[in-house]
Parts: structure tokens; C-alpha cells; sequence
């Protein structure tokens, strides 16, 4: 364990280079009002710091900057919980107070407000389809044969498709089917659509219409899932081109490629226990493009039940208290807008 003289230096390092960007000196740590060490002393223990692995020595300058051993130290033993910052809690909260009725435009936003607060990269996963819960089922005709199946989930998610009508079924039959549906299935998970219709509902079919085989057949495609994986948002993916880390481009191609690949992007945010945040710096990151960053990530639920994970991607000269301070705020928000929907719902 450091000594606390070395806490102190190593913690007035990470806060100085996180603002600064340029390697933090003895000279310049002399000045700071908490550090009462003459700066022969600083050069010592910084030298002691670098010997250790907490501290790296770019190039030949004096400075030093902290290295991914001295960042892990510092979030897990000295980074303070940052105040809430008014225009922050003002904008997460200006975002969840909109009407905003589908949880996917819900959280597309959600990635882009994030990624506007902290300046980096945001990440934002919506809730795996498949485990979405039915609040309601509408079939609406729209040509001779032709209808839209759309269905809504206990979050607020909608998905809408068009369907083929089975020869026959008129308005009549499908006002009785979505009866059916509604009185059957509200409840159910998306995953489970298919074997409850065939269980509960195909017993039903035959009193109601004629063409039994080929209604089963309809309302299977009206309750086909969706994969189960996450859907994933990435907000200000430019972000990462401000930080003077990544003014490489072949530094930063990597990163724009996993950007882009956003049916995967979610497997790079840490798994996390309920109600906390989690932190992968450097090397931590499974993902080899991601070894000069710092990923920070939080789960966001709906009846104490998590439904999807935030994130932000950023160089690991990031401002660690801040982040997870937003993360832990917009968590917070997210789950209550969820929470309540589903409740009115």
C-alpha cells in the first residue's frame, strides 16, 4: 500500500494531467496548497511512484504521468464522488421530462445527451427485445389482403411490422383476434409469443375462424422476436478525434471501426452488480483497440430489474469522478422514466 505522502502526490498527478494533458513536474505539484513537501522530496517519491508502476516518464521530460496501474489505484482508492453539477442534472433532466413515448428514441437520445455532458464517446444499450414483456397488440388493415402488426412493451418499446392478412379474415375476425391476443398474451415475454400462441391461443382459433392453420400462421409473424441481443446507440463518436491522445489516425481507426459496429459495440461495457459502476482502463478492455482508453459503464432497470447498460469511451486521461458521477445520475433518471412508464402502462 502507498504511503498517504505518495496518495497525495499520485491523486494531485491524475487531477493535473486530466486537465492539462501535458506530464505533471515537481515543480508544478510544490505549488499546490495540500502538498506542504519541499520539491526535492516530490522528485523522490515521484521517482519511488515510477519505480512501482504507478507512474510513467514520456519521452525524457521531467514530468511524469500516471500510468494505468497509478489510474486504477486512483479510482479505486482516492477518486472523491464529484458534486452534482447543476447543467448536468438540468439536461438529463430536461431529456427524461419529453414525451418521448418509444424507449429506442428514449435511448438514442440518452446516448447523445451523455456523450454532449462528458465530451466523449457514449454507448448506450436498449433493452434485449426478446425479454420485453407485452403490454398491448394492435392489428391495423391498411390494404385489401395487408395489415401493420404493431406491439407495445411493458417499457414502451414499440415494434411494428407488415404483415400478410390469411384469406378470408375480415374486419370483423381481426378485432376478435386482437381480443384474443390482448386477453392471452399481455404479460408474456416476446421470447415465449410463439409456444404461448400455439399452447393457449391455437385452441381458441377454430370458433372464431375458418381458416384456422393460416391464422395460426399470422399471428406467429405478429409475435416473432426480435434477436435477443441488446440494440446499441452510440453518441459522439467524433469525440474521440478532441483528445490529443488520439491525433494518430492509425491510433484511431480501430475505434471508429468498433463504433461502427454497433450489433457488437455492447460486449466492451463492464458487467456490473446492481447499483454500481463499473471501470476497465487500459489493458483491462478485452478489446485491443480500446488499450489506450478507459471504458466506464453503469446498468439502468426497470423494476429493480436491469434492462440495459450506459457507457462512455474515452482516452484513460479522463476525468474519472465527473463520468461516473453523470453515469450514476443519468442510471438514476433512466430507471425512474422506465419504471413509472411501465406503471402507467
Amino acid at each position: 500500500m502507498l504511503s498517504q505522502r505518495q496518495q497525495k502526490i499520485l491523486y494531485a498527478i491524475v487531477e493535473d494531467y486530466v486537465r492539462s494533458a501535458e506530464p505533471v513536474g515537481s515543480r508544478t505539484l510544490s505549488k499546490h496548497q495540500e502538498i506542504q513537501f519541499s520539491a526535492a522530496t516530490i522528485r523522490n517519491e515521484m521517482a519511488d511512484l515510477e519505480e512501482l508502476g504507478y507512474l510513467d516518464q514520456p519521452h525524457t521530460s521531467a514530468g511524469r504521468v500516471p500510468s494505468q496501474k497509478g489510474y486504477r489505484f486512483y479510482v479505486d482508492h482516492l477518486m472523491a464522488q464529484a458534486p452534482v453539477d447543476t447543467s448536468m442534472a438540468d439536461s438529463v433532466r430536461v431529456l427524461f421530462e419529453h414525451k418521448i413515448t418509444e424507449v429506442e428514441r428514449l435511448v438514442q437520445q440518452t446516448a447523445q445527451v451523455l456523450s454532449n455532458l462528458t465530451h466523449q464517446t457514449a454507448i448506450v444499450l436498449g433493452p434485449r427485445t426478446a425479454e420485453e414483456k407485452v403490454r398491448q397488440i394492435e392489428v391495423i388493415p391498411i390494404a385489401s389482403g395487408r395489415a401493420v402488426a404493431i406491439l407495445v412493451t411493458e417499457t414502451g418499446l414499440v415494434q411494428d411490422r407488415a404483415i400478410q392478412l390469411p384469406e378470408g379474415v375480415q374486419g370483423e375476425d381481426i378485432a376478435q383476434l386482437v381480443r384474443l391476443l390482448n386477453d392471452r398474451l399481455v404479460g408474456v415475454p416476446i421470447s415465449k409469443l410463439r409456444s404461448r400462441l400455439h399452447l393457449e391461443v391455437a385452441s381458441e382459433l377454430s370458433s372464431l375462424v375458418e381458416t384456422y392453420e393460416e391464422t395460426l400462421q399470422f399471428l406467429s409473424e405478429v409475435g416473432v422476436a426480435s434477436p435477443a441481443q441488446h440494440r446499441a446507440y452510440v453518441g459522439g463518436a467524433s469525440n474521440i478525434l478532441a483528445q490529443p491522445e488520439f491525433r494518430d489516425v492509425d491510433k484511431v481507426r480501430p475505434l471508429f471501426e468498433l463504433f461502427e459496429h454497433t450489433e457488437s459495440i455492447g460486449r466492451v461495457l463492464p458487467i456490473v452488480h446492481q447499483g454500481t459502476i463499473g471501470v476497465l482502463i487500459g489493458d483491462e478492455n478485452p478489446e485491443l483497440s480500446l488499450h489506450d482508453c478507459a471504458v466506464i459503464g453503469a446498468e439502468y432497470y426497470s423494476h429493480g430489474e436491469a434492462v440495459g447498460r450506459i457507457g462512455v469511451i474515452g482516452p484513460t486521461r479522463m476525468d474519472y469522478a465527473r463520468i461516473v458521477n453523470i453515469l450514476n445520475y443519468a442510471s438514476a433518471a433512466l430507471s425512474k422514466v422506465l419504471t413509472d412508464r411501465s406503471d402507467i402502462g
